[in-house]
């Protein structure tokens, strides 16, 4: 009988659990780096990125931490998600498949150049 319970337990968090894209899109995250996180004019391009480095600016961005003039524009957003939220986030956005756009404004993460922030 217990097995039974806990197992519907389960079913339904998976059942209603947001998926990272719904996040993404109810964050209204699409707006500025584009539906599938390929970046839109000066907003960086977030796909493809490395799951580390997206979660490092990501947790920067939760403690107020920002490298460029409308970095606090994205501190209110990152500080919107939970924990788990910003992990998976950031697995998330690096699990994308790149697209290649003409003029798609690109950082570089490996030099610390800006933190991922429009």
């Amino acid at each position: 009988m217990k097995k039974k319970i806990l197992l519907g337990l389960f079913l339904n968090l998976i059942l209603h659990a947001e998926t990272m894209s719904e996040v993404y899109l109810k964050n209204g995250c699409h707006g500025c780096h584009g539906l599938y996180g390929e970046g839109i004019g000066a907003t960086p391009r977030l796909q493809g990125q490395r799951e580390e480095v997206l979660l490092k600016k990501l947790k920067d961005l939760q403690n107020g931490k920002t490298r460029t003039a409308f970095g606090n524009v994205m501190i209110s957003f990152a500080k919107n998600l939970d924990e788990n939220q910003t992990l998976e986030m950031a697995k998330y956005l690096s699990t994308l498949k790149r697209t290649e756009q003409d003029e798609v404004y690109e950082l570089d993460y490996d030099d610390n150049a800006g933190d991922g922030s429009s």
